[in-house]
């Protein structure tokens, strides 16, 4: 560890206007998040201009709130790090352009984090794990088995090839006539369903390898909704109940056995302290966070899920990443540009296929 160190943390990848300062003995000083929720309620997702236009509006009321909280000054700060991609462009665009003013007004340095990267070591700010560890990413755009062998270097083992669970559950809310965002409101909807009434497809749980997919298994809920609509002319609640309990469960026996797959490769190399962690904001789902657990459990890993706050998008894993960052004499993403995507594992076939802007995953 080097001398203290006190960063000022801002995200603004898709529709969480967040800034923060953490210390770099893990203490969060404070972590601002201002939602956009109501925003996009109506349109069923996140609308891109609007989400711009709000981070537009509220980052600098965000760093002023985050610095008040702290009890600290832009004098008491030692860097500025700031999301600088993947994510939504416009929104990127807005946080990196406010970093910037930071920095050129402040005199301080300035990191560009990358927001996956955020996510995938969020487990050595809560728990402080060593390197290596296994991290499954898995949020509304990502899904991703990653070995963190150190706070720029990762190898991924397996990802989605299509829709990431995040995705899923909302389109599957949205189905079945529930609010956004769709992963907390079909999680409390199937607390009182039967998970074993409709038999849903466990996608590419038959072959080999840590990939996953969930667009078909979105499909397949669409059409048993559908012929409930077909039989009866709509849903009953209980139906609705049902058909979530069974989503939420074919997502999480796929994530149980492709996390054994992971797991296998990852013991492979005989970690010292071997970890498994889960981040991101599915990670806030607490069904299938009992069943990662248990299946680091079986592996015979520690398992580390952030507290739920830290698993959605927010400011202090952006913070806590710059932190590691120059700790290790890295400078960060330089020069500090925008960037709608950009993997984490840079040697790895594209998951999602490239073009002009590069690999998607």
């Amino acid at each position: 560890m080097t001398e203290s160190l006190t960063v000022l943390g801002l995200e603004s990848s898709c529709d969480d206007t967040a800034a923060a300062v953490v210390r770099s003995d893990r203490a969060i000083l404070s972590a601002y998040v201002a939602d956009q929720t109501g925003l996009h309620a109506a349109f069923g997702g996140v609308v891109p201009e609007i989400a711009a236009r709000a981070h537009a509006e509220k980052l600098d009321l965000a760093v002023e709130r985050a610095l008040g909280d702290a009890g600290v000054t832009l004098t008491d700060i030692d860097a500025i790090a700031v999301t600088s991609g993947p994510g939504l462009i416009g929104g990127v665009l807005s946080g990196v352009m406010m970093a910037r003013g930071l920095s050129a007004g402040s005199g301080l340095p300035l990191v560009g984090v990358n927001h996956l990267a955020g996510h995938a070591l969020t487990p050595r700010l809560t728990d402080n794990l060593d390197f290596p560890y296994l991290v499954l990413l898995v949020s509304g755009g990502h899904c991703q088995f990653i070995v963190v062998e150190g706070p720029d270097t990762f190898r991924r083992l397996g990802g989605t090839i299509d829709d990431a669970p995040g995705e899923a559950f909302d389109k599957s809310a949205r189905l079945l006539g529930l609010p956004q965002p769709g992963g907390p409101t079909i999680e409390t909807e199937a607390m009182r369903g039967d998970e074993g009434r409709f038999p849903l497809p466990r996608p590419l749980i038959d072959r080999p390898g840590c990939d996953l997919s969930f667009s078909g298994l979105k499909t397949a809920l669409l059409r048993e909704r559908d012929k409930l609509v077909a039989e009866k002319g709509g849903i009953t609640k209980e139906d609705r109940a049902d058909l979530a309990a069974s989503f939420q469960a074919a997502v999480r026996v796929v994530l149980q056995e492709k996390s054994r797959r992971a797991l296998a490769l990852y013991l492979s190399v005989e970690p010292a302290n071997p970890a498994f962690a889960v981040a991101g904001g599915v990670a806030a789902n607490t069904t299938i966070r009992e069943a990662l657990k248990g299946v680091a459990d079986e592996a015979g890993a520690g398992f580390a899920a952030p507290p739920i706050a830290l698993c959605t998008d927010n400011a202090a894993m952006i913070a806590w990443a710059a932190i590691e960052l120059i700790q290790i004499g890295h400078p960060g993403q330089t020069p500090l540009v925008a960037r709608p995507r950009w993997p984490l594992d840079q040697a790895a076939a594209p998951l999602l296929g490239s073009g002009k802007k590069g690999a998607k995953a």
